[in-house]
């Protein structure tokens, strides 16, 4: 898996993560918003955390910073 999730993205991604599994842990929602809430939260931390998007990368987007190759 080669980055694509980069930026400002990751760190926004993990924040929001972590905001909507403490959404679906503590606020009053129905069974199914908490579910919601849980899974999206989830997808989000883990894209956030290791850089990787499938989404993004079925739709050709890359947000990570180019490498310079060759340098040391």
């Amino acid at each position: 898996m080669t980055c694509n999730v980069g930026g400002i993205e990751r760190p926004i991604r993990i924040v929001l993560g972590i905001v909507l599994l403490g959404v679906g842990a503590f606020a009053e929602l129905p069974p199914w918003g908490v579910g919601i809430a849980f899974v999206v939260g989830a997808v989000a931390l883990v894209t956030g955390a290791i850089g990787f998007c499938p989404a993004w990368k079925l739709f050709g987007i890359n947000t990570c910073p180019p490498t310079s190759m060759g340098k040391s």
